[in-house]
């Protein structure tokens, strides 16, 4: 069961807006890579983009098609990867996804997603060992246009804060949560905005909610601002 919380006191629809007016209007145009998504989202598990970015580049010049990279030894995807960390913990990750998708599909075309129920796509992608809901979302979302709405730290930060997920909500739960509660055209604006807002203003530590044009409906902020400590804004 998820934990009961209280209705926010500002609608999706109001916080895009108004965070559009800082950040710019975000664009949704879904890259049709699947495959791709899938492996650099693992590889960003617990790292900046930029080190998974880096990560992803190594692997693909040096295995550049799937199945190459599916046969290859751990050993050798761990050290491509290395400068991701974690390698260890990816590389198996990784390969054992390309084993089930191979072994499931005869394949490693995932289009199929983009034609099958939202949660029946879901759970295809989370059969596989370290896919979890935000990898998961992130493949549907930026690859094929699907209403799934990822999850990161900043997200689940910035949705606490706002009232939207009750503070005691795994990231887990704040999936089911935050698509129950918004339109299928929302979602994408309100994840991209929740991440730039995380990053700028909404920060964990030491959040700036003084500048941020959020505050009039922001429980957490405005007990930050009332009480002038950043264990407040939690």
């Amino acid at each position: 069961m998820s934990p009961r919380h209280k209705k926010p006191l500002l609608s999706p629809e109001e916080i895009v807006r108004r965070l559009a007016e800082l950040y710019g209007e975000p664009v949704w145009r879904p890259h049709g890579d699947p495959m791709s998504e899938l492996v650099l989202t693992i590889l960003s598990q617990n790292t900046s983009d930029t080190n998974s970015g880096r990560a992803f580049m190594r692997l693909v010049l040096r295995f550049p098609d799937w199945r190459l990279l599916m046969d290859a030894p751990l050993e050798e995807i761990e050290r491509e990867i290395a400068v991701g960390g974690l390698a260890k913990q990816k590389a198996p990750r990784i390969k054992a996804s390309l084993e089930a998708i191979w072994k499931a599909r005869g394949s490693f075309d995932l289009e199929f997603l983009r034609d099958l129920p939202l949660d029946e796509a879901k759970a295809w992608l989370r059969e596989m060992k370290g896919v979890g809901p935000k990898t998961a979302a992130c493949v549907l979302m930026f690859a094929l246009g699907r209403p799934a709405l990822p999850v990161d730290t900043h997200v689940h930060r910035v949705s606490q804060r706002l009232g939207y997920v009750p503070d005691k909500a795994t990231a887990e739960q704040a999936h089911d949560l935050l698509e129950a509660m918004l339109a299928e055209e929302m979602i994408y604006p309100f994840h991209i905005m929740l991440i730039k807002h995380g990053r700028r203003l909404c920060r964990a530590q030491r959040p700036l909610c003084g500048e941020c044009p959020l505050l009039e409906g922001c429980p957490a902020g405005q007990r930050f601002v009332r009480l002038g400590g950043a264990a407040a804004a939690r």
